[in-house]
């Protein structure tokens, strides 16, 4: 991690390398400030996703995959992002085995809803 003047910059070499993610949580926690916090989720096998209580925002670092928004299927490569508002079902399915994506929640439980 850099930071410098108050700006930080994480690498996605660096943030695969933060090790395993902590008991109870799906992704490694890479960053977190004010109400954001920035996770690296690196699924196995399957995607176990619930619905989160914030929303979100993905975007895809590395591999490919498939991403269900609660009524269908679209494919993801990287350089993709996908905004989720809270509350949303939604997983990632048939991914490739270097999957990776960048996962940035942020603003109030509930979601900011639609303005």
């Amino acid at each position: 991690m850099s930071t410098s003047s108050g700006v930080t910059q994480i690498g996605l070499a660096q943030a695969l390398a933060s090790g395993p993610p902590p008991a109870g949580n799906l992704a490694v926690p890479v960053f977190a400030h004010g109400s954001v916090v920035v996770e690296l989720y690196l699924p196995v096998g399957h995607d176990p996703q619930k619905p989160h209580t914030r929303d979100e925002l993905y975007f895809i670092a590395r591999g490919r995959g498939k991403f269900f928004d609660g009524k269908g299927l679209q494919p993801v490569v990287v350089g993709e992002f996908i905004f989720v508002p809270a509350g949303q079902t939604h997983r990632f399915e048939d991914f490739s085995t270097d999957f990776a994506v960048w996962v940035v929640f942020y603003g109030p439980e509930g979601g900011e809803g639609v303005k």
